[in-house]
């Protein structure tokens, strides 16, 4: 999937993406030696700031399928200064989220699809990975039937909410070159650039707003909330 930016790419609010490409993944990428023949393609296309509410920025961000030599596409993943959370909700694809505490004291992923909600608390940084396969099937040899090419694609469309005070820290996962795990075709694999890194748990992903903290029954019917209520206290840095 191609996500041209032109006057066709607008969405919400008539705004135009932030593009980021291979080359700014780059000090973050387990397949290193692949980068450095690869073409700077664009990776991931971030719509910021279509609303704001109650100091509460929401975003939009689309993550066409790739490889990244060997491993899944992915953000480049940062932590908040501050205490600052950030909610985010699927709206179209598969996803997974790779979530660790500052100094890789914790480090959990959750696998959510379209319709579910992952939280990230204060005090955490967090990657988002598209762990879709994009394929096509290889030319028929000569002298075979030609059959018709078939493409397959899982683009992930996903909206955070998060303070528009955040501010975030990516120098810290550059210096480790990364999360302290990549998610690639063999499954799992350890960054070497930390020292000690935590068993990889798994956490489920909300199946519905009304699982978010701090939620009151007149929020139970509120099926598609443009912002969050201002009790998600996690979301201010409180």
């Amino acid at each position: 999937m191609q996500v041209k930016v032109n006057r066709q790419s607008k969405i919400a609010n008539q705004r135009y993406p932030e593009i980021r490409y291979l080359s700014d993944l780059i000090p973050v990428l387990f397949d290193r030696e692949w980068a450095k023949t690869a073409r700077n393609i664009s990776l991931y296309y971030i719509y910021r700031g279509l609303k704001t509410k109650n100091g509460i920025r929401y975003d939009v961000t689309v993550m066409p399928p790739k490889m990244l030599g060997e491993e899944f596409v992915k953000t480049k993943g940062h932590y908040h200064f501050g205490s600052y959370g950030e909610l985010y909700k699927i709206l179209a694809g598969e996803s997974i989220f790779l979530i660790q505490k500052k100094e890789a004291k914790d480090v959990y992923f959750v696998r959510a699809k379209r319709g579910e909600y992952i939280l990230i608390p204060p005090h955490y940084g967090h990657t988002i990975i598209n762990p879709s396969l994009k394929t096509e099937s290889p030319p028929p040899e000569k002298g075979t039937k030609v059959k018709k090419r078939t493409k397959s694609s899982s683009p992930l469309k996903i909206a955070n909410w998060v303070s528009k005070d955040c501010q975030s820290d990516y120098k810290s996962i550059e210096r480790k070159r990364g999360f302290c795990y990549y998610y690639t075709k063999s499954g799992w694999v350890k960054n070497k650039f930390y020292k000690q890194i935590p068993k990889l748990k798994i956490k489920r992903s909300l199946k519905s707003f009304t699982e978010l903290p701090f939620m009151g029954a007149r929020w139970k019917k509120r099926a598609k909330p443009s912002s969050p209520p201002k009790s998600l206290k996690f979301l201010y840095g409180n």
